[in-house]
């Protein structure tokens, strides 16, 4: 056993140098070395579940591509009703359009390095007797977006849009997009000044078992 352990020790040992120089010969700096690291274990998914919160306030820090790859992969593992996979997702960057949609609603005015607008295309949804079931496929989407964004460290806040008629409208026509998209929310994203702490929320009064 204390052969194995130092066997162990040793192959351990050489992997994280590996890593290492893989890092410093691309480029990277300090804060993206680690980050490499953090990114080899990420957050457990109860951690990730308890420290999930909605940010109204954040740093100008850019969220990086590859991050913003990683949350949309995320949000398009979620499930979908008959599997139609209806969503659409506008990844905004760009600081005037990102004002426009600041404005939509008084409940859409954060001033956020990212906004991720999660819409839903009727036309590749359920038959028209069922066309609402795009709004669960969506929503499950989104709260993939917000696990994934917590896992990363960025802080999230979803800021709904359907069913506000006015609002739907707003972003369509700002995004240019055609009517049988509809957006269903709003995600402003981006790094926070304070770590939310971990807190559960649960009641259990909210739980009715039938045996």
């Amino acid at each position: 056993m204390r052969q194995l352990a130092y066997i162990w020790f040793n192959i351990h040992k050489v992997l994280s140098h590996i890593v290492e120089q893989d890092c410093w010969e691309n480029n990277y700096n300090k804060e993206a070395y680690d980050l490499h690291l953090v990114r080899g274990k990420r957050m457990e998914l109860e951690e990730v579940m308890y420290k999930r919160r909605s940010s109204r306030e954040f740093l100008t820090k850019e969220i990086a591509d590859e991050d913003i790859d990683t949350l949309t992969h995320y949000a398009m593992s979620g499930p979908s009703a008959c599997n139609k996979r209806p969503w659409e997702f506008y990844i905004i960057k760009n600081a005037g359009i990102r004002g426009e949609l600041r404005k939509v609603t008084k409940y859409t005015d954060y001033v956020s390095p990212l906004i991720i607008i999660v819409a839903g295309n009727t036309k590749r949804a359920l038959a028209l007797q069922l066309n609402d079931f795009w709004i669960q496929d969506c929503s499950a989407a989104i709260e993939n977006i917000l696990l994934g964004a917590t896992s990363l460290g960025i802080g999230s806040c979803w800021c709904g849009l359907k069913p506000q008629v006015r609002p739907v409208k707003k972003v369509q026509t700002i995004l240019g997009i055609e009517k049988h998209i509809v957006p269903l929310g709003l995600i402003h994203l981006g790094y926070t000044a304070q770590e939310p702490e971990q807190r559960s929320q649960y009641d259990k009064k909210r739980i009715h078992i039938m045996e």
